[in-house]
Protein backbone atom coordinates (compact mmCIF):
# COMPACT_ATOMS: atom_id res chain seq x y z
CA UNK A 1 0.00 0.00 0.00
CA UNK A 2 1.37 3.26 -0.83
CA UNK A 3 0.68 6.60 1.42
CA UNK A 4 1.46 10.12 0.38
CA UNK A 5 2.18 12.83 3.09
CA UNK A 6 -0.16 15.79 2.19
CA UNK A 7 1.35 19.27 1.65
CA UNK A 8 0.09 22.64 1.44
CA UNK A 9 0.20 25.06 -1.92
CA UNK A 10 3.81 26.32 -0.94
CA UNK A 11 5.05 22.88 -0.17
CA UNK A 12 5.02 22.51 3.25
CA UNK A 13 3.66 18.93 4.78
CA UNK A 14 0.88 19.19 6.64
CA UNK A 15 1.37 16.09 8.90
CA UNK A 16 -1.89 14.61 7.00
CA UNK A 17 -1.55 11.46 4.96
CA UNK A 18 -3.46 9.77 2.05
CA UNK A 19 -3.59 5.85 0.45
CA UNK A 20 -3.28 5.70 -2.83
CA UNK A 21 -5.87 4.15 -4.76
CA UNK A 22 -7.88 5.23 -8.15
CA UNK A 23 -8.94 8.55 -8.19
CA UNK A 24 -7.36 9.06 -4.24
CA UNK A 25 -6.26 12.61 -5.90
CA UNK A 26 -10.58 13.32 -5.50
CA UNK A 27 -10.44 12.22 -1.95
CA UNK A 28 -7.71 15.26 -0.57
CA UNK A 29 -9.25 17.44 1.45
CA UNK A 30 -9.37 21.09 -0.17
CA UNK A 31 -6.20 23.12 -0.03
CA UNK A 32 -4.14 20.40 0.26
CA UNK A 33 -1.79 18.55 -2.13
CA UNK A 34 0.07 15.40 -2.97
CA UNK A 35 3.86 15.62 -4.49
CA UNK A 36 3.94 14.64 -8.18
CA UNK A 37 7.70 14.71 -9.82
CA UNK A 38 7.87 13.97 -13.70
CA UNK A 39 11.33 14.20 -15.00
CA UNK A 40 12.34 15.05 -19.01
CA UNK A 41 15.37 13.26 -20.02
CA UNK A 42 18.00 14.47 -22.10
CA UNK A 43 20.83 12.26 -23.51
CA UNK A 44 24.16 13.75 -23.34
CA UNK A 45 24.10 13.29 -27.40
CA UNK A 46 21.24 16.26 -26.86
CA UNK A 47 18.26 13.87 -27.41
CA UNK A 48 15.26 13.32 -25.25
CA UNK A 49 13.59 10.56 -24.21
CA UNK A 50 9.69 10.07 -25.25
CA UNK A 51 7.48 7.87 -23.88
CA UNK A 52 3.78 6.06 -24.83
CA UNK A 53 2.08 5.58 -21.92
CA UNK A 54 0.31 1.86 -21.31
CA UNK A 55 -3.08 2.04 -22.97
CA UNK A 56 -4.88 0.98 -19.22
CA UNK A 57 -3.31 3.80 -17.64
CA UNK A 58 -6.56 5.98 -15.88
CA UNK A 59 -5.23 9.54 -17.19
CA UNK A 60 -3.94 10.11 -20.68
CA UNK A 61 -4.24 6.49 -21.76
CA UNK A 62 -1.63 5.46 -24.81
CA UNK A 63 -0.76 9.29 -25.26
CA UNK A 64 3.45 9.90 -25.91
CA UNK A 65 4.65 11.74 -23.32
CA UNK A 66 8.09 13.83 -22.48
CA UNK A 67 8.36 12.81 -18.95
CA UNK A 68 9.02 10.46 -16.62
CA UNK A 69 7.18 10.59 -13.28
CA UNK A 70 5.01 9.94 -10.19
CA UNK A 71 3.70 10.41 -7.02
CA UNK A 72 6.45 10.79 -3.86
CA UNK A 73 5.75 8.11 -1.23
CA UNK A 74 5.15 8.88 2.21
CA UNK A 75 9.24 10.40 3.66
CA UNK A 76 10.60 11.04 0.29
CA UNK A 77 11.59 14.13 -1.33
CA UNK A 78 10.71 15.47 -4.11
CA UNK A 79 14.45 14.56 -5.54
CA UNK A 80 14.57 11.03 -4.32
CA UNK A 81 11.11 10.60 -5.75
CA UNK A 82 12.49 11.96 -9.18
CA UNK A 83 15.21 9.07 -9.07
CA UNK A 84 12.63 6.49 -8.15
CA UNK A 85 10.58 6.83 -10.23
CA UNK A 86 12.84 7.96 -13.09
CA UNK A 87 14.47 4.74 -13.03
CA UNK A 88 10.98 2.39 -12.08
CA UNK A 89 10.03 3.76 -15.54
CA UNK A 90 12.95 4.10 -17.87
CA UNK A 91 15.83 1.69 -15.92
CA UNK A 92 17.82 5.07 -16.06
CA UNK A 93 19.72 6.65 -13.66
CA UNK A 94 21.49 9.93 -13.36
CA UNK A 95 23.13 12.41 -10.58
CA UNK A 96 22.36 14.88 -12.46
CA UNK A 97 18.90 16.47 -12.03
CA UNK A 98 17.69 20.04 -12.21
CA UNK A 99 14.59 21.72 -10.98
CA UNK A 100 13.00 23.54 -13.56
CA UNK A 101 9.53 24.31 -12.02
CA UNK A 102 7.28 23.65 -8.95
CA UNK A 103 3.48 24.27 -9.67
CA UNK A 104 0.14 22.68 -7.80
CA UNK A 105 -3.22 21.98 -9.44
CA UNK A 106 -6.22 22.38 -7.21
CA UNK A 107 -8.30 19.98 -10.09
CA UNK A 108 -6.08 17.10 -9.27
CA UNK A 109 -4.79 18.41 -5.47
CA UNK A 110 -1.02 17.82 -7.00
CA UNK A 111 2.33 19.70 -6.27
CA UNK A 112 4.14 19.03 -9.00
CA UNK A 113 8.26 19.19 -9.17
CA UNK A 114 9.33 19.28 -12.49
CA UNK A 115 13.40 18.60 -13.43
CA UNK A 116 15.62 17.76 -16.21
CA UNK A 117 17.81 14.89 -15.77
CA UNK A 118 20.41 14.56 -18.15
CA UNK A 119 21.67 10.83 -18.35
CA UNK A 120 24.79 8.95 -19.91
CA UNK A 121 23.83 5.60 -20.95
CA UNK A 122 22.93 3.13 -23.88
CA UNK A 123 20.39 4.53 -25.69
CA UNK A 124 19.16 1.13 -25.51
CA UNK A 125 19.26 0.06 -22.08
CA UNK A 126 15.77 1.57 -21.54
CA UNK A 127 13.65 -0.51 -19.37
CA UNK A 128 9.71 0.03 -19.78
CA UNK A 129 7.67 -0.35 -16.39
CA UNK A 130 4.80 -2.97 -17.40
CA UNK A 131 1.89 -1.02 -16.01
CA UNK A 132 2.94 2.34 -16.94
CA UNK A 133 4.44 2.74 -20.19
CA UNK A 134 4.69 0.50 -23.67
CA UNK A 135 7.34 2.12 -26.02
CA UNK A 136 10.07 4.61 -26.00
CA UNK A 137 12.01 6.48 -28.33
CA UNK A 138 14.63 9.05 -28.64
CA UNK A 139 14.11 12.52 -30.57
CA UNK A 140 16.20 15.08 -31.41
CA UNK A 141 15.40 19.15 -30.55
CA UNK A 142 12.96 18.70 -33.80
CA UNK A 143 11.20 15.55 -32.68
CA UNK A 144 10.58 17.07 -29.24
CA UNK A 145 9.33 20.39 -30.94
CA UNK A 146 7.17 18.39 -32.91
CA UNK A 147 6.07 16.68 -30.32
CA UNK A 148 5.02 19.13 -27.78
CA UNK A 149 3.38 21.07 -30.56
CA UNK A 150 1.26 17.85 -31.55
CA UNK A 151 -2.58 17.67 -31.34
CA UNK A 152 -1.89 14.64 -28.84
CA UNK A 153 0.79 15.86 -26.63
CA UNK A 154 0.71 16.18 -22.63
CA UNK A 155 -0.97 19.58 -22.73
CA UNK A 156 -0.63 19.67 -18.73
CA UNK A 157 3.25 18.74 -18.82
CA UNK A 158 3.98 20.91 -21.56
CA UNK A 159 3.27 23.92 -19.35
CA UNK A 160 4.97 22.65 -16.54
CA UNK A 161 8.50 22.45 -18.93
CA UNK A 162 7.22 25.77 -20.75
CA UNK A 163 9.78 28.15 -19.57
CA UNK A 164 12.55 25.26 -20.29
CA UNK A 165 11.00 24.90 -23.99
CA UNK A 166 11.02 28.86 -24.09
CA UNK A 167 14.36 28.89 -23.28
CA UNK A 168 15.87 26.11 -26.44
CA UNK A 169 13.58 27.58 -28.85
CA UNK A 170 10.93 25.11 -29.25
CA UNK A 171 7.78 27.04 -28.58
Amino acid sequence: MEIWDLYDKDGNKTGDTCKREYESFKKIPQGKYHMVCDILIKHIDGTYLLTKRHPQKDVYPGFWEASAGGSAVSGETSLEAAKREMFEETGLQSDNFKLLNVSHSNKSHSLFYSYLAIVDCDKNSVILQEEETVDYKWVDINGLADYVNSETSIKTHNGRYKEFFESIGII
